[in-house]
């Protein structure tokens, strides 16, 4: 895949303080290890939460399962072999009822309110983050840098060959300045077959804003992600997802509803003139449904929440049409934003981020509607990508029993704590009955696929250059950031530590 950059750029902090949980609002029982990323390749990102970690902002973070007041299992749903079920059926006629005779529900729905997502449960980024030298010292000029500095190369086949038992890669490399790792195994990694000219890149661009335009001036923006027009189904098959999507939406309606996938990036049109209606809409449900004083949904804590994101646009031959990266979902309703579902496209699934709507149509289940939406439009993905086809609704947490809603989406899969292979969630749900922790994998032989093996071979950026730690030490001598350094790599892994850039100061 092709981007802005090549890497993935982080600083590491560790998991020692426990702070306010929003879900049992236990004031310090919430436990995680974080670590602020200053820029992230989609795939990178894509690995790291198959191994338990979520976004919030750019600062990405990982619960202490076992310490943690309330446990947060990663959660998918398996977009292609959905089926809406009751409840959700319900949600889309509320919505077709609303639509065509602009009845407003008197009462909304419980257990259905995806804003129970609790974001603001997650943790802030530390202080101490020195985001300006690194962003200097490295994400200007680290493609230079590296590129003049090939004797990077032979240290790391130095490292490597020193340790070859430890790892079924190849040695790492940096050849040109573009690639930290060599060619993975299909599905795992970065891209290495990424078109190096970035020109070549500006040039698709244009060319895909261009067709979007064309989309949007003869038929709608709203194409991008409409769901396809129905096709004549078996009588013994059961109706899909779209269907019901298209039947909520009727053509002689007292309301209209559009709902427009706008790219995270000030430099884009579409963006920038929705950002005040969006900021605006923002801080009326914060308040309104979380209780937020205005301080805490201020402009500046939507661009840091919502709009601050480390994943920069990639695009590949077999991706999606509109590339990889975050996205703004808007539900346009008589030509006003009423609701704006976050999301996170990557190589195997869409990740939902957050949604906020506007208060006054909480009971029409915006949250139910827009996951029905996401699953739908991950369906639509998967045709122009097949590798595309999981829905991620971010955590599942069964001891806040508000928070079982997401298990409604069935088929799906909880992410086992301890080896990171997926688990249907009706196997899960009676092991958490007995115990908030657990290990879902039930093969007591079982383990980490990814597990660290070689924390000399993770790479760090020290003195605006890429190295392996083992080579780091060696330069450092006496260092202590051993057991940080092994903490972290032991958490993201052993291949995403070796592509993964870990900021060294």
């Amino acid at each position: 895949m092709a981007g802005n950059t090549s890497y993935t750029i982080v600083e590491y902090f560790g998991g020692d303080d426990g702070y306010r949980c929003g879900y049992c609002k236990n004031e310090t029982g919430n436990f995680s290890h974080g670590m602020w990323s200053h820029t992230m390749t989609v795939q990178d990102y894509q690995d790291l939460i198959d191994r338990g970690w979520r976004r919030s902002g750019k600062y990405v973070y990982k619960p202490i399962m076992k310490k943690t007041c309330c446990p947060q299992y990663t959660i998918r749903c398996h977009a292609l072999k959905f089926q809406p079920s009751k409840s959700h059926k319900k949600v889309l006629k509320k919505i077709s009822k609303f639509i065509s005779k602009g009845e407003l529900p008197k009462e909304q729905t419980d257990g259905e309110p995806m804003d129970s997502v609790c974001e603001e449960a997650s943790p802030r980024e530390p202080s101490k983050v020195c985001h300006s030298e690194v962003k200097c010292a490295a994400i200007t000029d680290i493609q230079r840098e590296v590129a003049e500095c090939p004797a990077i190369t032979e240290v790391q086949k130095g490292v490597a060959a020193a340790a070859p038992e430890t790892s079924g890669k190849d040695p790492v490399s940096v050849p040109d300045g573009r690639t930290v790792a060599t060619a993975p195994k299909p599905g795992v990694g970065a891209d290495a077959s990424r078109p190096p000219c970035r020109k070549a890149k500006d040039l698709r661009k244009e060319r895909r804003l261009q067709k979007e335009q064309m989309r949007h001036d003869t038929d709608g923006i709203s194409s991008i992600v409409s769901p396809t027009p129905p096709t004549p189904t078996q009588t013994n098959q059961p109706k899909p997802l779209e269907d019901f999507i298209s039947e909520s939406l009727p053509d002689n309606a007292s309301h209209g509803l559009e709902v427009r996938l706008v790219p995270v990036n000030f430099e884009d049109p579409q963006f920038t003139a929705s950002y005040q209606q969006s900021v605006a809409l923002y801080a009326r449900y914060q308040m309104a449904i979380h209780g937020d004083d205005p301080s805490e949904c201020n402009e500046s804590e939507f661009r840091r929440f919502l709009c601050d994101s480390p994943l920069e646009a990639e695009y590949s031959p077999d991706g999606p049409e509109m590339g990889y990266g975050s996205f703004h979902q808007q539900y346009w309703l008589d030509g006003r934003i009423v609701a704006v579902g976050v999301i996170d496209i990557l190589p195997t699934c869409v990740s939902s981020v957050y949604l906020y709507y506007h208060p006054d149509f909480a009971s029409l289940s915006l949250g139910s509607y827009s996951a029905l939406r996401e699953i739908a439009f991950t369906r639509q993905l998967h045709k122009q990508s097949p590798k595309l086809s999981f829905y991620y609704l971010g955590f599942y947490i069964h001891s806040c029993p508000k928070m079982r809603y997401k298990g409604q989406y069935r088929p799906s899969e909880l992410l086992c704590p301890e080896t990171f292979v997926w688990v249907p969630i009706e196997r899960c749900v009676p092991l958490l009955e007995n115990s908030r922790y657990a290990r879902f994998n039930q093969d007591p032989d079982a383990g980490d696929a990814r597990v660290l093996k070689d924390v000399g071979r993770a790479l760090v950026l020290y003195r605006r250059t890429i190295m392996p730690y083992a080579a780091y030490s060696r330069k450092r001598k006496g260092s202590s950031d051993e057991a940080e350094v092994q903490q972290y790599a032991g958490l993201v892994g052993q291949d995403c530590a070796e592509r993964i850039l870990l900021y060294r100061n």
